[in-house]
């Protein structure tokens, strides 16, 4: 619901008042683009923009553009951006940021764009608020490229010449978004001020946000219930915990809002690693995960069943393109069939399993992943750590088991190549940290990326996901279905195709 919307609806937007919001974990930076992770991109978005927002349909919205133009080839994007737009620290922003963000600061980083931005031949300026790119070949979802959860925009003068990973700047964000970093106290809280020269007048509503950092499951199903903070998302609250806080008469829970991410669950073997090189050996242990049991007793209904690389709800999947079903039995004879036979105690291997540090249910999926491995002789050692730690763990191939979740971002060039691509193989989060290659795979991603029409990008999706469904690079296990919960006098918080990854600047309280 817009601003205009809670208008027609009798509620007037009302200005002011400070807005607390849990952050969990504790992210390392809070600048989207040099780090990913979810509490980074939820945090950070309410600094950084993009050029564009999505709707629950993915229909592109102005944000720092204000309209654009296709040409009919395809090949020519022309943005004209906004007018008054200011950084946090005063300086105009103009068309040379939006350059600098995707031609260096974005190709440099971005684990998703380093193909889409290799693939633009020009980029210019013709005027300070005129932004044209020409592709080399039509690519057919470029526009999607332009949230600022895939695509952020970042002061030219703040990091052009410095080392962007290091920038001071990444922990004190300067963007163009409706707040703007005022204060960090760690292991306590993050707290953002309202932008008095936000360029749309009159907005935000909120004098401000507070983002709290509170370790402890139940400790945040408590501030959620007696309203010390006003919203929750993804597993800030534990999934056993949502089905009673549906039925708190304070609060609101939705699922909606993740439709441009499409977030991806998975076991993440590290291929460098033996006996994960043997695709039997992943094929096995696939086939031991009952992945109905995990959706229904662990998530709690928040999610299904993946079936896939591709998720249900993003374009192109291929519902023919299936798992293994669940079969103990089977996978113990393809661990057979591949060398691995069990001692005395029925052991045939050990590795160590890293729990990303997000909440309990992860930590409960380490557990169940354990349990599971245990059955077809595997021995796994589970180890915690912070967030920074595992991020850096397995930015570094520092692994020999983890799982992660991953968007998608409406596209498979956008969201899904980048873990399966052999050029991606990068000492960065969120790339093909797994190391897996096939030349294959590699061939028909390019053939997807450059394909002219739906027809060809189609057919080269369907393909690839066969391939990589019979490979199991991954172990891919719930499409998963994030609860937002929200006070009832919070209003707008969830309105877009990325939910509350939005900068809130008509978010308000009432």
């Amino acid at each position: 619901m817009s601003a205009s919307d809670a208008l027609a609806q009798g509620l007037q937007p009302r200005r002011g008042g400070v807005l607390n919001v849990i952050l969990n974990p504790e992210p390392p930076i809070l600048q989207i683009g040099v780090n990913n992770q979810t509490p980074t991109l939820i945090c950070g978005s309410k600094i950084t923009q993009g050029l564009l927002k999505f709707s629950p349909a993915l229909e592109p919205m102005p944000e720092l553009a204000k309209s654009w133009t296709v040409s009919p080839d395809g090949l020519e994007y022309v943005f004209r951006l906004q007018e008054n737009v200011k950084w946090h620290d005063g300086r105009p922003f103009t068309a040379e940021d939006v350059l600098y963000s995707v031609m260096t600061f974005n190709r440099e980083i971005a684990p998703r764009l380093r193909g889409v931005i290799a693939g633009i031949s020009e980029a210019t300026a013709p005027d300070p608020l005129t932004v044209r790119f020409v592709l080399k070949q039509a690519f057919q979802p470029f526009l999607l490229c332009f949230d600022a959860t895939a695509l952020p925009i970042v002061a030219k003068h703040v990091y052009d010449g410095a080392d962007i990973r290091t920038n001071p700047a990444n922990l004190k964000p300067v963007g163009t978004g409706p707040f703007r970093f005022a204060e960090w106290q760690r292991g306590n809280f993050v707290r953002m001020e309202r932008f008095g020269e936000y360029w749309k007048p009159g907005q935000p509503y909120l004098d401000g946000i507070i983002w709290r950092v509170i370790p402890d499951g139940q400790s945040r199903r408590l501030a959620i219930e007696s309203g010390q903070v006003q919203m929750s998302t993804a597993t800030d609250i534990e999934p056993f915990d949502i089905p009673a806080l549906r039925q708190a008469p304070n609060l609101n829970v939705t699922t909606k809002g993740w439709e441009y991410f499409s977030p991806l669950f998975w076991f993440e073997p590290n291929h460098r690693v033996k006996p994960f090189d043997d695709k039997r050996v992943r094929q096995a242990m696939s086939m031991a995960l009952d992945r109905k049991f995990i959706v229904e007793r662990l998530w709690f209904g928040l999610g299904k069943a993946a079936t896939g690389p591709v998720a249900s709800t993003t374009r192109f999947h291929d519902p023919s393109a299936t798992l293994a079903p669940f079969d103990v039995a089977r996978a113990n004879a393809l661990l057979d069939e591949a060398g691995l036979k069990p001692n005395a105690q029925g052991i045939r291997g050990a590795f160590k399993y890293i729990i990303p540090p997000y909440g309990e249910i992860w930590t409960r999926m380490g557990e169940y992943f354990r349990q599971a491995m245990r059955r077809i002789g595997f021995e796994v050692t589970l180890e915690s750590t912070d967030a920074g730690t595992w991020a850096s763990r397995i930015a570094n191939w520092d692994y020999e088991a983890t799982s992660n979740v991953l968007y998608q971002y409406g596209d498979p060039t956008l969201g899904v190549e980048r873990s399966y691509v052999s050029s991606n193989i990068q000492k960065i989060l969120f790339t093909n940290t797994a190391g897996y290659s096939n030349p294959k795979v590699d061939e028909l991603f390019a053939r997807a990326r450059t394909g002219a029409t739906e027809a060809e990008r189609k057919a080269a999706f369907s393909e690839v996901q066969k391939i990589l469904v019979e490979d199991m690079p991954l172990l891919w296990v719930v499409e998963v279905n994030y609860p937002t919960v929200t006070d009832k006098r919070l209003h707008n918080a969830v309105q877009l195709g990325t939910g509350n990854h939005a900068s809130y600047d008509d978010v308000f309280l009432a």
